[in-house]
C-alpha cells in the first residue's frame, strides 16, 4: 500500500511499530436491501427474531470465557446481551418489516438509525457514544442473518490489530500478548477500544478516517498514539524519529510510574490530592496503579445505562460497597446520575426534547423521579458504612434544586433509621459547579453543602456557549479563556471562604497547561483520567506555589484569550517540555485545548 499518514483521536498514550492485522471490516457495505411480499412479512420477523435470540446465546457463550485479564469487557457484554434482550429493538425493527415489507437486514438498519438520531440529540458525550454499543450489538445480529462465522484468525507473530470496530467479545479469544496497539475507524474518547488499550496498556487510536480504504493485512505500521496518528509504509526517517520517541516515551512512563505513589506536593509543601475520574468498577485497578489517591468522581450511569429495567437497591448497594471498600481508606465520592431519558436508559421512555443539553437531565431528571433518586441515596449511605464515602449532585443550578435533593436525603436516612438498617447518615454531601448560575451564587451554595467539584467539562461549554463536540464551533471551547479562570478562581474563593474544600475534574484537571493555574488558586484536589495521574503528580513536585501565584496574576492581568494562551505556552513549554510531548493523549476531551496547537 502506498505511504500515507492518516488521522484519528488518540485513547491510549504510546508508540508501537509493527505490521497490519484487520480482524474486521466495515459490514454495512454488504447488507442486502431487499422487498418481500406480503406473505413473507412473519417469516422475516421470526428471522429476525430468531437471529437476535442467537447473537444474545453466542455473546451468553463469550461471556463464560472472559479471562483474567479482560475482565474489564465482561461487564459491557453483559450490557449488550442486556440491549439483544430488550423487547424494543426487535419491535422496532419488526415495525418496519411489516410496515413497509422490507427484509430484517434493512429493518434493523432503520431501527439503528433511529436510535441514532436519538443518541446524536444527547447534550453528555459520554452517554452519545453509547449508541456504539447498539451499533455493536445489530452489527451482530446483521451477522448471524447473513451466516457470518464471527470467530478469529489466529494471529502469528506480534501485530498491530485494526479493525472497524471492536466490541469486548471480539477480543476475548485474541492472544493479547501478540497485540502491540489498537487502531479502530470508528469510536471515540470513551469507546471500548479504548478501555481495553489501557487495561492493557498498549497504544491506541480510534476514528481514523480511511483505515480500511488506506491499509491492507500485512502493511508495515507506525500508530501514533501520541499525535493520533497512524503512518503506513513509513519512510526510513519516520522509522528512526518514532523509534527515538518510543523509547522515550517508556523511559518517561517508567520514571513517572515509579514514583506515582509519591504525594502531589510542590517543592515549597503545598499539597494537592490527585484524584480519578472512572465509570467503571473494573477501572478501580488502574487508579491504584496509577497513584490515584481517591476516586474523585465515580459516574454512576452506567448501572443504569442499556437494560430494560432500573437497578434495584441491592444491586446498587453491593457494587457502591464493593468498591468502597477496595478503596478504603481512600475517598470515593459518588455522582448520582447525570443523565436523562433515552429508550435504552430506562422503563421511563424517550423524551422529545428540542435542547436536551438544558433539558430534563441530570439533577433535575431525578428530582422528577424521586423514587428512582431515593433507591440511589439510599444504596450510597448504605454502602458508606464500609468506605470514606462522600455523594455529590451534578448540575445544581441553585439553592431550590440543592434543598429539595437533601430533603429526599433527609427523608432517606430517616426510613433507613426506622427499618434499622446499617448506614453513615454523616456523609459529606457535595454539589457540582457546572453551571454559571451556581458560579455566582457559589457564596450560597457553599453554606449548605460539605465540598464543591467544579465540573470544568460543562462549566465551558454552558459559559461560553458552546457545543464542544461541533467541530464547526469547537475552536471557541477555551479553557483558558478569561471568563473561565475567572469563573473557576471566583469559585475556590468562595469555598474557602465558607471553609469547605474544592475539587477540580474533567480535562483541565489532566492538562500540564492548566494545572500550574489552578494550583496558584490553591484548589484542593484535582480529579481525572487514571492514566494521567502519574505526569500530573510529577508537574505538581516540579514547581513551587510561589511560581504558581505568579503566573495566575499575570494570566488574570491578560484581557484576551489568545494573549493568555501565548503567556501559558511560553511559560509551560520552558518548565516542563517533557511532560508536554507525552501527555495528548491523556486529556479527556476529543479537542485538545488551544495551546496544544
Amino acid at each position: 500500500m502506498a505511504r500515507s499518514v492518516l488521522s484519528g483521536i488518540p485513547v491510549s498514550s504510546g508508540i508501537a511499530i509493527g505490521k497490519a492485522y484487520f480482524m474486521n471490516r466495515r459490514l454495512a457495505g454488504a447488507l442486502p436491501r431487499q422487498s418481500i411480499a406480503a406473505e413473507l412479512v412473519g417469516e422475516e420477523m421470526d428471522r429476525l427474531a430468531q437471529a437476535i435470540t442467537a447473537a444474545a446465546q453466542e455473546l451468553s457463550d463469550v461471556r463464560a470465557k472472559v479471562p483474567v485479564e479482560l475482565r474489564e469487557n465482561a461487564l459491557i457484554i453483559d450490557t449488550h446481551i442486556t440491549i439483544l434482550r430488550d423487547p424494543k429493538l426487535l419491535a422496532a425493527a419488526q415495525r418496519f418489516i411489516a410496515e413497509m415489507h422490507i427484509n430484517a437486514e434493512w429493518a434493523l438498519i432503520k431501527a439503528v438509525k433511529d436510535l441514532e438520531t436519538a443518541f446524536a440529540a444527547i447534550g453528555d458525550p459520554y452517554i452519545r457514544e453509547r449508541i456504539q454499543d447498539v451499533r455493536l450489538v445489530a452489527d451482530r445480529v446483521q451477522a448471524k442473518l447473513l451466516g457470518i462465522d464471527p470467530g478469529t484468525k489466529a494471529i502469528e507473530g506480534r501485530i498491530i490489530l485494526l479493525a472497524f470496530d471492536l466490541a469486548p467479545a471480539d477480543t476475548v479469544g485474541l492472544q493479547v500478548d501478540k497485540i502491540m496497539a489498537l487502531s479502530t475507524r470508528q469510536g471515540g474518547k470513551t469507546s471500548h477500544t479504548g478501555i481495553l488499550a489501557r487495561s492493557l496498556q498498549i497504544p491506541a487510536i480510534v476514528g481514523v478516517d480511511g483505515l480500511e480504504e488506506k491499509v491492507e493485512d500485512g502493511d508495515f505500521l507506525v500508530v501514533d498514539a501520541l499525535g493520533g496518528k497512524v503512518l503506513v509504509d513509513p519512510t526510513e526517517e519516520e522509522l528512526d524519529h518514532y523509534a527515538s520517541l518510543k523509547y522515550q516515551f517508556e523511559s518517561y512512563q517508567k520514571s513517572i510510574i515509579k514514583n506515582c505513589y509519591l504525594p502531589g506536593e510542590t517543592i515549597d509543601g503545598y499539597r494537592v490530592q490527585v484524584h480519578a475520574n472512572i465509570e467503571l468498577f473494573e477501572e478501580v485497578s488502574q487508579v491504584l496503579d496509577h497513584g490515584g489517591e481517591g476516586i474523585g468522581l465515580y459516574r454512576t450511569e452506567y448501572s443504569y445505562m442499556n437494560r430494560p429495567e432500573l437497578p434495584n437497591e441491592e444491586e446498587l448497594v453491593e457494587e457502591y460497597m464493593d468498591l468502597a471498600s477496595i478503596m478504603v481508606p481512600r475517598k470515593v465520592v459518588f455522582r448520582t446520575l447525570d443523565l436523562g431519558a433515552d429508550k435504552f436508559l430506562s422503563p421511563e421512555g424517550a423524551l422529545d426534547e428540542r435542547n436536551p443539553a438544558m433539558g430534563l437531565r441530570s439533577i433535575r431528571f431525578c428530582l422528577q423521579n424521586p423514587e428512582m433518586f431515593r433507591i440511589q441515596m439510599r444504596a450510597i449511605l448504605r454502602a458508606a458504612v464500609v468506605g470514606n464515602v462522600s455523594m455529590m449532585y451534578p448540575m445544581i443550578s441553585g439553592l431550590r434544586e440543592l434543598r429539595q435533593a437533601n430533603r429526599l436525603l433527609w427523608q432517606c436516612k430517616r426510613e433507613l433509621a426506622a427499618e434499622g438498617a446499617a448506614f453513615n447518615g454523616d456523609i459529606p454531601v457535595g454539589i457540582m459547579i457546572e453551571l454559571p448560575s451556581a458560579v455566582m451564587t457559589a457564596e450560597l451554595l457553599a453554606q449548605e453543602v460539605d465540598f464543591f467539584s467544579i465540573g470544568t467539562n460543562d462549566l465551558i461549554q454552558y459559559s461560553l456557549g458552546i457545543d464542544r463536540t461541533n467541530r464547526l464551533v469547537s475552536y471557541l471551547y477555551q479553557p483558558l479563556h478569561p471568563a473561565v479562570l475567572r469563573s473557576i478562581k471566583h469559585v475556590v474563593d468562595a469555598a474557602h471562604q465558607a471553609g469547605i474544600e474544592v475539587s477540580l475534574c474533567g480535562e483541565v484537571a489532566s492538562d500540564p497547561f492548566c494545572v500550574p493555574i489552578l494550583l496558584g488558586m490553591q484548589i484542593d484536589s484535582l480529579s481525572m483520567n487514571p492514566q494521567a495521574i502519574p505526569g500530573i503528580k510529577r508537574i505538581i513536585r516540579q514547581t513551587t506555589m510561589a511560581e504558581c501565584k505568579n503566573l495566575l496574576r499575570e494570566v488574570l492581568g491578560c484581557r484576551t484569550v489568545s494573549r493568555i494562551n501565548r503567556l501559558v505556552r511560553d511559560s509551560i513549554f520552558q518548565r516542563f517540555p517533557e511532560e508536554l510531548t507525552f501527555f495528548s493523549s491523556l486529556i479527556e476531551s476529543d479537542e485538545a485545548p488551544t495551546p496544544h496547537a
